[in-house]
């Protein structure tokens, strides 16, 4: 039986240059976190143990069966009894190409699901701003959840939220929270950060937390920051600005099930309409 309530903190810091020294903050702010908050989900950004960009890639790549960063989050998880959604890290696979990586564990420090980034960085704001995150890294090929006190959740990592199928395969996989570590540039953030979390919670009647690094404006890459938890109503539960900061969301089960009987969607059968197009497509 699922627990009806779970606490998830979300902690937005900023990334440095050192990988040693972020694994360090890391320890530091998760430990405070659960010392002050007492979560059982603990969730961290994209590319929390590695500047973003292609310079970096590949020079902080490592192993996600038994390099630093992921010993370091299996030891900070069972220290602290939480699940640990530990944001995304370049990661080497064995064939040598180069992955977007979360990886999640346990209270037990169990490495308990991984997923590698499915849809790519690669956008052109024309004169704003311009990435192409395939120049490095590989694509995965498939989806991951976990599952925390009975809850069944959804993995995504930053522009997978812009692909709503994604969250809809996830919501009819039994997902009633989808959790995307994220690093939305100052080019696409103010715009499409808070619609898109929004979007993805109201369409699915889930749960949809992103969490952010902070921004740092001499970063070469800038982020937008406002890590956000949204609840199955389209609403924001709470939501960080774009300086260093932990948010807390307490999500309840109840509620959860109150909206999907609210707005049965999830229960509507599929048209005559909608089948004979996806016939002729």
């Amino acid at each position: 039986m699922a627990a009806q309530k779970l606490r998830l903190a979300l902690i937005q810091f900023t990334v440095g240059s050192d990988k040693a020294a972020n694994l360090n903050k890391i320890c530091s702010l998760v430990k405070q976190t659960c010392l002050d908050h007492k979560p059982n989900i603990v969730a961290l950004p994209e590319c929390c143990n590695s500047p973003f960009g292609h310079e970096y890639f590949n020079e902080y790549a490592e192993s996600i069966v038994d390099g630093p960063s992921v010993k370091m989050f299996s030891s900070v998880a069972k220290e602290n009894k939480i699940f640990l959604v530990a944001g995304s890290v370049p990661e080497k696979g064995n064939d040598g190409k180069l992955f977007n990586t979360t990886t999640v564990f346990n209270p037990d420090g169990n490495h308990i699901s991984t997923f590698r980034k499915v849809h790519l960085f690669d956008i052109d704001v024309k004169g704003k701003f311009s990435f192409q995150e395939s120049k490095t890294l590989t694509a995965g090929d498939s989806l991951a959840t976990f599952s925390a006190y009975g809850w069944k959740i959804g993995l995504g990592i930053c522009y997978d939220i812009r692909f709503a199928e994604m969250a809809q395969l996830y919501s009819r996989a039994g997902c009633k929270l989808l959790i995307y570590p994220a690093a939305f540039s100052m080019a696409t953030g103010p715009y499409h950060w808070e619609i898109l979390t929004r979007g993805r919670a109201l369409d699915n009647q889930c749960y949809v937390a992103a969490v952010s690094p902070s921004r740092c404006l001499t970063a070469s890459f800038v982020a937008y920051g406002h890590s956000i938890v949204v609840n199955p109503w389209g609403e924001i539960v709470t939501k960080a600005d774009e300086t260093d900061k932990t948010i807390v969301a307490d999500i309840d089960l109840n509620y959860l099930e109150e909206v999907r009987e609210t707005i049965p969607i999830s229960k509507q059968k599929k048209t005559e309409v909608f089948e004979k197009f996806q016939k002729e497509i």
